[in-house]
């Protein structure tokens, strides 16, 4: 009879098995999601850090051994209605999140098919801009700018000069395009390229450009970016999402505003 007792209760039994192993992964399903609720405070403050150093070095303003927040706090940061290019001023800019507002039916809008080159269907209806000032003087306008690569959104800070036209440079944080392929948007070389171009022709026209191939001598060549080698659709990519930025469905009625002298109050 105790014999039979312990062949009941063997520890090696499917049923103590299965317990055993309910058992452990409860256990760790806790801890892992302790651990990511510990952490993600940090989490946040790292990526917000990360992106700051992004904004300080697309304006050219980065030094290594600097405090990256009291440089960021030197720029100043306004919360734009895309629609008027007007400040909005009744939402902390800090704490606005443009990527998941577009969630939120209230604070997105579904981006019309003819405007829609970057591949995005919708967009939150305000956006953070960041300005550096020299004195009271507008210097350069920072623009969060995003759109659809090969396999991945591609996301970016476009620095464009007061006079809403000249670029200052740009630089992606995020993205998963083809390592030694599409990741040549990361490159310094190529970044370079992109700096003292224009985005509009005389006549308001969008004409910036990742083109096939090299850019050739000529008229058109203030316009026009290298093409990537082996990642035609990345570049063309890039194109499509600065074109959509800066055009009348993204920032383009707030660098109307600025270009005209305004300080996006209207």
């Amino acid at each position: 009879m105790a014999n039979d007792k312990k062949a009941g209760f063997s520890r090696d039994s499917i049923s103590n098995t299965l317990l055993v192993a309910i058992g452990v992964s409860l256990v760790c399903s806790v801890l892992v999601s302790a651990a990511a609720i510990v952490l993600r405070p940090l989490q946040e403050k790292n990526q917000n850090a990360f992106r700051q150093r992004v904004v300080l070095e697309v304006a050219g303003l980065y030094e290594p051994e600097a405090d990256i927040e009291a440089l960021f706090n030197e720029i100043e940061a306004h919360l734009v209605d895309l629609e008027t290019g007007g400040y909005v001023e009744d939402l902390d800019v800090q704490t606005f999140d443009a990527r998941a507002a577009t969630n939120d039916p209230k604070l997105s809008v579904t981006i019309p098919r003819e405007f829609d080159i970057a591949g995005l269907r919708r967009r939150a209806i305000y956006a953070p801009v960041y300005i550096v000032k020299k004195g009271d003087a507008i210097e350069q306008i920072i623009l969060p700018v995003h759109g659809k690569g090969l396999w991945s959104t591609m996301y970016g800070y476009l620095s464009v000069e007061a006079d809403g036209n000249t670029v200052r440079g740009l630089q992606f944080f995020e993205h998963a395009e083809t390592p030694g392929l599409g990741d040549q948007i990361d490159k310094s070389n190529w970044l370079e390229q992109w700096q003292g171009q224009l985005l509009f022709d005389d006549a308001g026209n969008t004409r910036i450009e990742v083109v096939r191939g090299q850019v050739q001598p000529g008229p058109d060549e203030i316009y026009q970016i290298d093409g990537l080698s082996g990642a035609t659709l990345t570049g063309n990519g890039v194109t499509y999402l600065i074109q959509y930025w800066i055009g009348p469905h993204g920032f383009g009625p707030y660098l109307e505003t600025i270009s005209n002298g305004a300080n996006g109050d209207g």
